[in-house]
C-alpha cells in the first residue's frame, strides 16, 4: 500500500477500532490517534454497569493492551486535544502547538454530557456522567452508602448509575420529564416493569419533574427543589440528561451538519478526505434509507471498522442493525432493532413477572425490533432478533409470542 498519512482524532472506541482495523488491514503507513483524555482509549458501558459497581477493574477497560499502539507503530497522542483543522491544506493542528498533515482525516470526536442552566449546579457534590474519572469519583462517593443521592434523568444512563447506586446501600431518588421512564424508548409497558425492578429496591421516582434548583450548604450541595416545589435531601446529584454529539470542530471546517455530522453509508462527510464514526455520525443506513446517529458502543465498533476500510478506498458500509444492552440489578437486557420504525406496543415471549421475556416490535407486520431480558444466551436470542430484522418478511403476531416456536422458524428460508 501507498505511505498515506491517516489522523484520527478521538481517544475511544471508534478511533481505537478504526487504528486497529487500518493495521489489520495491512495499511502501512503513518497513523496517528488524537486524545482529549489522558487515558488511553478504553470502554465506556464498564463505567456504569460493572466498573462502577466493582466488578471489574480498570484493567478490563482499555480497549488494546497497553503495547499495542507502539507495537503497532501508532502516535498516540493523549491528553493533547485537536484545536483546528484545515480541510483545503489538510492540516490538523493540536493545543501543543503541533500541526499535522493527513490524506484521510477521521473525525471520531464521540458527544459529551448534556448540560441543564440550573442555579447551583457548580456546587460540590454535583457531577455529569461520561468519562473514566467520572466513573472513579463516582465509584468513590457511593462506595461506603448510606447518603441521599439524586438523579437528574431518567434514561438508560440514569437508571444503570441509579441500580449502582441503590446496590450500594444509598437512597436514590430519580427525577425524569416522562411519565414513566424509558418509555420514550420501549414504551410504558416495559417502561413500567424497570421502574417496578427499581422501585422493589428502594428507589423513588419523581415523574414527571425536573430540578428547578439545587441548594447547598458552605458549597456542599443540600438538596435539589423540584419544578413542583419538593426539596430532595441531596448529599450527592448526578445529571444524567443524555449527551450531544461534539461537532466544534467539524462545524468549523464547515461539515454538513444535522444531529451531529452527516455521513453516507461509508461515513464520508460533505469534505473530501474526511470520515466521522462513533457518537457524532449521523450516518445513512441501507436499511432504512434514513440516517441514524446511535450512542451505544456496538455502533462505535462497527463504525470504526467501516471507517478504516472506507479510508483505504475499500468497499464499506455501516449496515449492522443498532444493538444495545443494560444491566440493571438482576436484569441483563439486550436490545437490537431501529427505534425509530417502532409502531405501537410490543409483542411479549415469556413473563414480565418472572423477569424472562422477548420482546418483539413490528411495523407493517415486519420485526423492526426486539428485545431480550434474562433470556438464556444458548438461545441466542438476539441473534434470531436481528435475522427476523435483516429478512424483512411479514410475521404473525402468534408466532412471535408462542414460545413453542422457535425464531428460526419464523425466518423466510426455514
Amino acid at each position: 500500500m501507498n505511505r498515506e498519512n491517516i489522523v484520527i482524532v478521538g481517544g475511544g472506541l471508534a478511533g481505537a477500532t478504526a487504528a486497529k482495523t487500518l493495521r489489520a488491514e495491512g495499511f502501512d503507513g503513518p497513523v496517528t490517534l488524537i486524545a482529549d483524555e489522558a487515558h488511553a482509549p478504553y470502554l465506556r458501558p464498564p463505567l456504569s454497569k460493572e466498573y462502577l459497581l466493582g466488578k471489574d477493574g480498570e484493567e478490563a477497560l482499555p480497549v488494546v493492551p497497553a503495547g499495542w499502539y507502539a507495537e503497532h507503530d501508532v502516535d498516540l497522542r493523549l491528553g493533547v486535544p485537536a484545536a483546528g483543522v484545515d480541510a483545503t491544506a489538510r492540516t490538523v493542528d493540536l493545543a501543543d502547538g503541533a500541526r499535522l498533515g493527513y490524506t484521510a482525516l477521521l473525525l471520531a470526536t464521540g458527544a459529551r454530557p448534556r448540560s441543564i442552566p440550573l442555579p447551583g449546579s457548580d456546587l460540590d457534590g454535583v457531577m455529569t456522567f461520561r468519562t473514566l474519572d467520572d466513573s472513579r469519583l463516582l465509584r468513590e462517593s457511593l462506595a461506603s452508602g448510606g447518603r441521599n443521592v439524586v438523579m437528574v434523568g431518567s434514561g438508560w444512563i440514569g437508571m444503570e448509575l441509579a441500580a449502582a447506586a441503590s446496590a450500594y446501600g444509598n437512597t436514590v431518588t430519580l427525577l425524569g420529564l416522562e411519565q414513566v421512564p424509558l418509555a420514550a424508548a420501549i414504551g410504558p409497558e416495559l417502561g413500567t416493569f424497570f421502574r417496578s425492578l427499581h422501585e422493589s429496591r428502594g428507589v423513588g421516582f419523581r415523574l414527571p419533574a425536573s430540578a428547578a434548583e439545587i441548594t447547598g450548604d458552605a458549597g456542599r450541595v443540600s438538596g435539589v427543589r423540584t419544578d413542583t416545589g419538593e426539596v430532595l435531601a441531596a448529599d450527592l446529584v448526578v445529571i444524567a440528561v443524555g449527551v450531544v454529539p461534539e461537532t466544534t470542530l467539524a462545524a468549523a471546517i464547515g461539515l454538513e451538519l444535522r444531529n451531529g455530522i452527516l455521513t453516507d453509508a461509508s461515513l464520508r462527510t460533505s469534505a473530501p478526505g474526511i470520515f466521522a464514526a462513533g457518537d457524532v455520525a449521523n450516518a445513512l443506513h441501507p436499511f432504512t434509507g434514513a440516517h441514524h446517529r446511535s450512542e451505544h458502543w456496538s455502533n462505535a465498533l462497527n463504525g470504526g471498522k467501516v471507517a478504516a476500510r472506507s479510508m483505504l478506498g475499500e468497499e464499506a458500509l455501516l449496515d449492522t442493525v443498532p444493538y444495545f444492552y443494560t444491566d440493571q440489578y438482576d436484569v441483563s437486557m439486550e436490545y437490537s432493532g431501529f427505534p425509530t420504525l417502532v409502531d405501537g406496543s410490543p409483542v411479549l415471549r415469556g413473563s414480565l413477572e418472572a423477569k424472562q421475556f422477548l420482546a418483539f416490535w413490528q411495523r407493517e407486520g415486519c420485526v423492526v425490533a426486539g428485545m431480550s431480558v434474562n433470556w438464556p444466551r444458548a438461545d441466542k436470542p438476539q441473534k434470531a432478533i436481528k435475522a427476523l430484522i435483516a429478512a424483512r418478511a411479514a410475521v404473525s403476531p402468534d408466532s412471535l409470542a408462542d414460545p413453542d416456536v422457535a425464531l428460526e422458524q419464523l425466518l423466510p428460508e426455514a
